[in-house]
């Protein structure tokens, strides 16, 4: 018995060919597969093993779930956009990485502390059990539930807080949580660990975020999503430097001013 998946996916894979100007031959050449079994699965006659389903929604940039229940035909330009749009942002969420965690004797996820001497291990190894096993770790009952870890920041580009800074980020797993403004650990391959504000609809089209820094000598940087291995939302901040305080001129005409208003 025919399934009403098998026929909006046979209408959609011959409605994505045929936009594509491709024609049965051409396309089972390029993904090497059969034409027979292209010509099979858009007349309804067979379902294609999921390997050759996730092969054709990666060629036409579209989710498996949006090729089965969704008529492509039916829909206006904007919505066929919209549709490979959030494709491309699961991109990411198949290059995410499946987050390593250690506990300690009483079952508590411990927080994993990264300092900037290991960072090219924690790129390299982030997978590996051994090397979340022996980094160093401790646990903070203030910060509650969910996955933590600690980032020894480097340079000054997110001043006032200066390098050896540890910043301590709450684990992100969907990046459309981001809001624009708020403070990340990126974790990437293009940049290795870095901590800046995050802007996530700058160009959200291209499956790109903007990364500002808080130091206006450091131009912004544009990431792609597929490049983006893990996301951490800052949530504290540990340092050694106390914070000096501000004492300039305007500052100090402030709290004249404060006292006056007072003693008047």
């Amino acid at each position: 018995m025919e399934r009403k998946s098998d026929t909006i996916f046979g209408q959609n894979l011959r409605f994505l060919r045929k936009r594509n100007h491709l024609t049965q031959q051409s396309l089972a050449d390029t993904l090497e597969l059969s034409r027979h079994n292209i010509g099979s699965y858009e007349e309804g006659r067979s379902t294609p093993k999921y390997e050759a389903l996730e092969v054709l929604a990666d060629f036409f940039d579209i989710t498996i779930d949006v090729f089965l229940r969704e008529d492509l035909s039916q829909l206006s330009e904007r919505e066929f956009q919209a549709c490979t749009q959030w494709s491309k942002s699961k991109q990411w969420e198949r290059n995410f990485r499946v987050l390593q965690v250690a506990v300690d004797n009483k079952n508590r996820e411990n927080i994993l502390f990264v300092p900037q001497k290991a960072s090219a291990g924690y790129l390299n190894g982030y997978g590996d059990r051994e090397f979340i096993e022996e980094s160093p770790r401790f646990y903070l009952p203030m910060l509650g539930s969910g996955s933590f870890r600690a980032f020894e920041i480097k340079g000054d580009s997110m001043l006032p807080l200066k390098s050896g800074t540890v910043v301590i980020g709450e684990y992100l797993d969907n990046w459309q949580d981001i809001k624009d403004g708020q403070t990340y650990v990126i974790i990437s391959d293009t940049e290795g660990i870095v901590y800046k504000r995050v802007y996530s609809k700058f160009n959200a089209e291209e499956g790109e975020l903007l990364l500002k820094s808080d130091n206006t000598y450091y131009p912004p940087i544009s990431m792609k999503l597929e490049d983006i291995r893990e996301i951490w939302k800052a949530k504290m901040f540990m340092s050694q430097d106390f914070p000096d305080p501000d004492m300039s001129l305007e500052r100090l005409s402030a709290i004249v001013q404060d006292m006056q208003r007072k003693m008047g």
